[in-house]
């Protein structure tokens, strides 16, 4: 895909914002508005990792089988590692297309595209399989490496009742966490595991955008 022919993926993640309050009751959609505003209020985002930072360690179970190893991946270069809720938030899915377009561009550059969820692996699967995506997809269930990012979070009771009223059975998906979420966030890290580059927010319809993060990699160059 050219150049000209990606969209950039903030007017469609406003596109999509722009669907769910339309499709979502009133009522609940104040309600989803006031937990945003609690947890940006919560300074949660202020205190996760951020550049110059040492990327946390992790070896997480892949949706594909096996085990990745944050340190066996940055032996071999950069890595980008986004995260994300899951597959049935738009905005995740919307996020890692845009990704998958400039996949070939990540790797044209040295790194590896890795992205983590609280999901059990076989939710991840049906993910990659929707998706399409062909990069490492892990799965983080109860959250830990999310925490030792400094992203994790629970869900307030009453957004969590809402969740399930909209079938977002996030119990079984999340492998019994189903409050437990992470910050959407996406991180640059060089082969020594410094953060050199860091996108964190407390707003789900907020993301990384595919060109910082290939300027970001140009960077480290």
């Amino acid at each position: 895909m050219s150049e000209t022919e990606i969209q950039p993926l903030a007017p469609q993640l406003r596109a999509v914002l722009g669907q769910a309050t339309q499709m979502a009751p009133p009522e609940k959609w104040a309600l989803m508005e006031q937990a945003g505003r609690e947890l940006a209020a919560s300074g949660l985002a202020e205190c996760a990792v951020t550049v110059g930072d040492t990327a946390p360690g992790f070896a997480l179970p892949s949706a594909t089988g096996g085990r990745t190893e944050l340190a066996a991946l940055l032996a071999e270069g950069p890595v980008v590692l986004t995260f994300y809720r899951g597959a049935w938030c738009p905005f995740c899915n919307l996020a890692l297309r845009a990704l998958q377009e400039r996949r070939a561009e990540i790797a044209e550059r040295g790194a590896r595209l890795v992205a983590v969820s609280p999901q059990v692996p076989d939710e991840s699967l049906s993910l990659v399989e929707k998706e399409g995506l062909d990069f490492d997809v892990l799965s983080d269930v109860g959250s830990e490496t999310a925490r030792a990012y400094g992203l994790a979070f629970d869900l307030p009771g009453y957004l969590a009742e809402i969740y399930e009223e909209f079938g977002f059975d996030l119990h079984r998906v999340n492998g019994g966490h189903a409050r437990t979420l992470p910050l959407p966030a996406t991180y640059v890290i060089d082969g020594d595991g410094t953060v050199r580059w860091a996108f964190v927010d407390t707003d789900y319809s907020r993301r990384a955008e595919p060109s910082d993060v290939l300027d970001a990699l140009d960077a480290l160059a």
